[in-house]
């Protein structure tokens, strides 16, 4: 395995048997690739800044022990931010989301080859739809969404998945005064509020993340998510 020009700000946050696995995701992707489009960033600091870095900074630095813990990341596309939580939270169960089937496909091969520790299930479907499946509605403790779409909107997908005391992460790169607004507005009517909003310029000047966490302030109405497409195209903050 060739030496991977790894950021010092990576190797501090992470052990050494974590790095030999995401360099063993990071061959299988790359292998993947040639046949599935599932990501361009791929090589040096596009992969271990702007994937796994990106993904597991607030994991690390959040004061709430996020580990053991019922996980799912929506619309999880090549497998982040949900592959990084499940190598460095090993006692996690772990829900990957997405609606290509190809993207799906390709995540079950790399469960396949890699030796993660967790339950990981691949689900190939619209979040719309999932989440409204009384089995999986308020249950889960922590919920991802990176790259999906505005805040406002990813909160609709979000809310009616996570348990009382759970933990809703947004990844945003883009983040206004205007964006939180359309934010509370959405959650006040799902019945959620902000807990927190982090900023980290990520290394190697790839640019700033934000990350905003939500959490239920009770249950959810049973109206939301509305079927599919009208998050995106009726905002609830409009």
């Amino acid at each position: 395995m060739k030496k991977e020009n790894i950021p010092a700000e990576l190797t501090k946050l992470i052990t050494e048997d974590e790095i030999m696995m995401f360099m063993e995701l990071r061959i299988k992707i790359q292998e993947l690739n040639l046949t599935t489009n599932l990501t361009r960033l791929i090589e040096g600091d596009d992969y271990w800044v702007s994937q796994v870095y990106d993904s597991i900074w607030l994991f690390k630095e959040n004061s709430n022990n996020l580990d053991n813990k019922k996980f799912i990341d929506i619309g999880t596309g090549c497998g982040f931010p949900g592959f990084a939580y499940a190598i460095t939270h090993p006692n996690s169960e772990i829900y990957l989301i997405d609606s290509s089937r190809k993207k799906t496909d390709s995540l079950k091969r790399i469960i396949k080859n890699l030796n993660f520790k967790n339950k990981i299930y691949v689900i190939n479907d619209r979040i719309e739809n999932f989440s409204k499946q009384s089995s999986f509605r308020n249950s889960f403790q922590v919920a991802t969404a990176r790259a999906v779409s505005k805040p406002s909107t990813v909160a609709e997908y979000m809310l009616p998945i996570l348990s009382e005391k759970g933990c809703g992460i947004l990844y945003c790169g883009k983040w206004s005064n205007e964006d939180k607004r359309n934010l509370e507005k959405t959650l006040e009517i799902l019945n959620g509020k902000i807990t927190q909003i982090k900023n980290n310029f990520l290394p190697n000047d790839k640019g700033i993340r934000n990350a905003v966490f939500i959490q239920p302030k009770g249950i959810c109405p049973e109206i939301y998510p509305r079927s599919i497409g009208k998050a995106e195209k009726y905002p609830l903050c409009d």
